[in-house]
C-alpha cells in the first residue's frame, strides 16, 4: 500500500484557514448591528428658541393691535357662523374675549371667548384667525354652560384635527419651538398654563416656583417625539401634560391628567432632547 504524506506546510495553511472561519463566524454572531443614525423630527434638537418665555400671553381687547383689532371685525361673521355650528350661541349678548399671545404661532391671532353667567353657566371657545389669508377661521369649543360639548377640550379629537391645521398653515415656522407648542395648545384648549423659572418668589395665589417640561423622543419604528410638561398654575392642583408627535410633525395624542409634586428643573433655551427611551412595539397610527 503507498501512501502519500501530506506535506506540513499544506496542513499548516488548512489548519489556519479553519481557525480563521471559525473566528470570523463566532465574530459575526457576537456582533450587534449599529442601528442607522436617528434625526429627531419634527422639532430639532439644536435651535435656539426665539423667545425662551414660559407662558403664553392673555390681553385684553384694550392691549389688542389695532391692525389685529380690524382683522376680527373682518372674521366675525365667519366667527359667529363657525360658532353656531359648534352649538354655541356667539350671536347672544355677554361675550368677551381676549388674546392668546403664542410667538411659537407668528402667523395666527388666537382668541378665547367667554360668556360667564354665574356658576354653573359658563362657556367658552378659542378661535385661530390666520393673519396673511392663507387659511381657514377655526373655532374650537371647550364649553357649552360649564359642560364639554363632546370630551374635555385638551384631549379632544376636534381639537387635536384644529391644532394639525393650524400647524400646516403656519409651515416650518411652527417647528421651531416644541415647549411654545405645547403651552400654545394647552391655551387653545382652555388652559392658562404656566411654567416658572426655578428663581420665582411665591406669593399669595401665585403658583409655587416650578419648571418641569421635556421633551422625548420615543425610539419606536416611527420616531415619535413626545412633549411633557408640569402647568404649575392648574387649579386646584397642577396638572401634567403630554403631546405626542409622529415626524411629519402631526400631533396624534394629547393626555392632561393631575400631576405629582412638582420639583424645579431648568428648562433650556435650546430645544434639546432631554430624555430618549426605547419603546417596544412597531404598530401603525
Amino acid at each position: 500500500m503507498v501512501r502519500f504524506p501530506i506535506p506540513l506546510i499544506r496542513f499548516t495553511s488548512l489548519a489556519v484557514l479553519v481557525f480563521s472561519f471559525s473566528a470570523v463566524s463566532s465574530a459575526q454572531k457576537h456582533t450587534r448591528a449599529v442601528p442607522p443614525s436617528f434625526e429627531p423630527q419634527p422639532f430639532p434638537t439644536i435651535a435656539t428658541r426665539q423667545k425662551p418665555t414660559y407662558s403664553v400671553e392673555f390681553r385684553s381687547p384694550e392691549q389688542i393691535s389695532q391692525q389685529d383689532r380690524l382683522l376680527i371685525a373682518n372674521v366675525e361673521p365667519s366667527l359667529a357662523e363657525h360658532a353656531a355650528f359648534a352649538g354655541l350661541r356667539y350671536q347672544n349678548a355677554g361675550w368677551a374675549y381676549s388674546q392668546i399671545v403664542c410667538p411659537a404661532f407668528p402667523h395666527h391671532l388666537f382668541l378665547l371667548y367667554m360668556r360667564n353667567n354665574g356658576a354653573g353657566d359658563v362657556s367658552v371657545f378659542s378661535a385661530s384667525i390666520p393673519r396673511d389669508g392663507e387659511g381657514r377661521v377655526r373655532v374650537i369649543p371647550i364649553s357649552k354652560r360649564s359642560y364639554s360639548l363632546f370630551s374635555p377640550a385638551p384631549i379632544n379629537a376636534l381639537t387635536v384635527t384644529a391644532f394639525n391645521h393650524i400647524r400646516a398653515e403656519e409651515g416650518e415656522q411652527a417647528n421651531a419651538d416644541w415647549l411654545g407648542n405645547a403651552l400654545c395648545y394647552a391655551a387653545l384648549a382652555g388652559e392658562h398654563s404656566q411654567i416658572l423659572p426655578p428663581e420665582a418668589e411665591p406669593a399669595v395665589h401665585k403658583p409655587i416656583p416650578a419648571l418641569t417640561a421635556t421633551m422625548t423622543v420615543e425610539l419606536t419604528s416611527h420616531g415619535e417625539e413626545v412633549i411633557r410638561f408640569d402647568d404649575a398654575a392648574a387649579h386646584p392642583h397642577p396638572m401634567r401634560w403630554a403631546m405626542t408627535f409622529t415626524r411629519t410633525g402631526k400631533l396624534i395624542k394629547a393626555a392632561h391628567g393631575r400631576a405629582d409634586l412638582i420639583t424645579a428643573r431648568p428648562v433650556p433655551e435650546k430645544s434639546a432632547v432631554l430624555r430618549t427611551r426605547q419603546v417596544a412595539g412597531t404598530g401603525q397610527h
